[in-house]
């Protein structure tokens, strides 16, 4: 792989569940501590006000991305703390359908290995994007439910039109 991906594990969740962790025993990532990533590597955190788009791929070919792997139900505190402890740049990643069995058809709730293959796609990478999802059964599943959405974010010249794209998607589905 050609970007840097680095996971921070800090969760209560099952190792053997976690798909961060998977793609570590694959080699397709890194499991690191905050203080070890560079400090212009991209986070993916549901805290941040800055969406990811196209316009982050300079700094994740420089720096790589960091996903914070822990769980949904019980961990955001402390996905909130690492987030905010934070000092380099925090995206959230647009919306997007989850395709994993626990969370499939629910916008956002995405695995740590569908946020990184957002990521990855997004800011250009479709093949290393398309590797990290081949390691699970359901990966192509969540490229099937997003393609189109990942083409248009991938394609849009400004953090502003992804925006966009992502307020007329969500309108499409009642949720704003």
């Amino acid at each position: 792989m050609c970007v840097f991906v680095y996971v921070l594990r800090y969760g209560s969740d099952d190792p053997e569940k976690s798909t961060a962790l998977k793609l570590v025993r694959k080699r397709l990532a890194v499991r690191a501590r905050l203080s070890e990533l560079s400090k212009c590597c991209v986070l993916l955190t549901v805290f941040s006000d800055r969406v990811f788009s196209p316009e982050d791929r300079e700094l994740v070919e420089k720096c790589g991305i960091a996903v914070v792997d822990s769980s949904w139900k019980s961990d955001m505190e402390l996905v909130e703390r690492v987030s905010n402890s934070w000092r380099g740049p925090k995206r959230v990643l647009p919306a997007l359908i989850a395709g994993n069995p626990v969370n499939y058809g629910v916008i956002s709730l995405l695995s740590s290995a569908e946020a990184i293959a957002a990521a990855l796609y997004i800011s250009g990478y479709v093949d290393e994007a398309i590797r990290v999802l081949s390691q699970f059964k359901w990966g192509m599943t969540f490229l099937e439910l997003n393609r189109e959405l990942l083409e248009l974010y991938r394609r849009a010249p400004s953090v502003r039109e992804v925006l966009e794209i992502q307020n007329e998607f969500l309108k499409s589905r009642n949720v704003i």
